[in-house]
């Protein structure tokens, strides 16, 4: 599976150019550990692969919100979002470049994907609009 078949995380060539003329500065990370602590005590990131159900935490100000993946299709087309536990809301990884997203407020839109799929791996997302939780 490639990222080409990821929507909206399909979006680099455009993202990334609206990165670079934005200036845009991370708030925080999505990351894929849960509770690994590196060798000076701090959260590392890591991370993760995009199928429904995979935990991700999103990381910032040195503080983590647990959070699960939840992966949807629509005629081929993958959507991730992003859930708070124990939150209603659900946020999209809009793709805003090499390793960064947007988190977007949206409702789901397809069908839960099944067996895993797409299952690409991540590496750790620089989050360029940190919702308030």
């Amino acid at each position: 599976m490639t990222l080409g078949k990821i929507a909206p995380l399909a979006l680099w060539t455009v993202a990334q150019l609206s990165v670079a003329a934005t200036g845009d500065v991370s708030c925080g990370v999505l990351s894929g550990v849960r509770g690994a602590a590196g060798a000076s005590g701090a959260s590392t990131a890591s991370g993760f692969a995009l199928r429904d159900g995979e935990p991700v935490d999103f990381i910032a100000g040195g503080k983590a919100v647990r959070g699960t993946l939840h992966v949807m299709t629509d005629g081929g087309i993958y959507r991730a979002y992003w859930q708070p536990q124990g939150r209603p809301e659900r946020y999209v990884l809009a793709n805003a470049g090499t390793d960064a997203v947007r988190l977007i407020a949206t409702p789901a839109q397809g069908t839960p994907a099944a067996d895993g799929m797409p299952g690409t791996t991540l590496n750790p997302q620089q989050v360029l609009s940190c919702p308030a939780l």
